[in-house]
């Protein structure tokens, strides 16, 4: 069986990777720990590592509720616990009362390490007081070498991860018709903007499907995908439910609130 089929074309690179892991595990009886993983790979590296062999895999984020998590994968003896996913969380102690930070902001700050965004879960924030976790790896690099986010002089702060925010987002489903599967008419009825203007949000590369950036308007959507538009917001084609008399596509769409 040909396991690329029930995976797109751009996603191969990493189905190799989670094989790879796997396979390693499989003949040197250790585990392995990845880097953080957005849902999407974290739903593919299921599919391939499965539920019953002797590869076992479990996945945590530092806290229950976030979405981004790493995977520890091991020999099916072993039990797991979340010290395990080796995740530090910080605390971005700054002058509230006088200056906001925005979640693109500490996003910003923390790529310009020269790290992967892989090194990074999920950013909390909650009435102007921001968290994020970190792989465990490279905490003392992080506390040495961010100062600053954006105007603000910033000081990180390493706490435990049970002092976690919880993670709270509202959605809301919606079902509509579009006249085809296509990224940009998608785009088009989900956001209620006009075709050419969804067409010039992909081109221009404030579009991404899945946590990846689609540039290509004709890309084919299926049941499943997560949408983020920048300044638009996110939201998920959650059922594709088949062709209506006038041959239009029947979806169910949830949006962010």
């Amino acid at each position: 069986m040909n396991i690329y089929q029930h995976f797109r074309l751009e996603e191969r690179d990493y189905i190799d990777q989670v094989l790879h892991w796997k396979n390693y595990v499989e003949t040197h009886y250790t585990p392995k720990l990845t880097d953080f993983l957005d849902p999407r790979e974290q739903h593919i590296l299921k599919m391939l590592i499965g539920e019953n062999g002797d590869v076992g895999y479990s996945l945590f984020g530092g806290a229950h509720e976030v979405e981004r998590k790493r995977a520890y994968i091991f020999p099916d003896y072993l039990t797991v616990n979340d010290d395990d996913f080796q995740i530090s969380l910080f605390k971005i102690d700054y002058p509230a009362k006088f200056v906001t930070i925005e979640h693109r902001q500490v996003l910003g700050t923390l790529m310009s390490l020269g790290l992967k965004r892989g090194k990074f879960g999920d950013i909390l924030l909650k009435d102007g007081n921001i968290q994020f976790f970190a792989a465990k790896e490279i905490s003392d690099y992080i506390k040495n070498n961010v100062e600053s986010i954006g105007r603000a002089g910033v000081k990180l702060v390493e706490t435990d991860i049970s002092n976690a925010f919880a993670a709270s987002e509202s959605w809301e489903d919606q079902e509509m018709t579009v006249s085809s599967l296509r990224l940009d008419t998608v785009i088009s009825g989900i956001y209620h903007v006009s075709r050419q203007k969804s067409q010039l949000f992909i081109q221009q590369g404030l579009v991404k499907v899945n946590w990846t950036l689609i540039e290509n308007p004709s890309f084919l959507c299926e049941d499943g995908d997560m949408f983020s538009v920048r300044g638009y917001g996110r939201a998920k084609l959650n059922a594709i439910e088949g062709k209506t008399k006038k041959e239009k596509w029947r979806v169910i769409v949830g949006k962010q609130k």
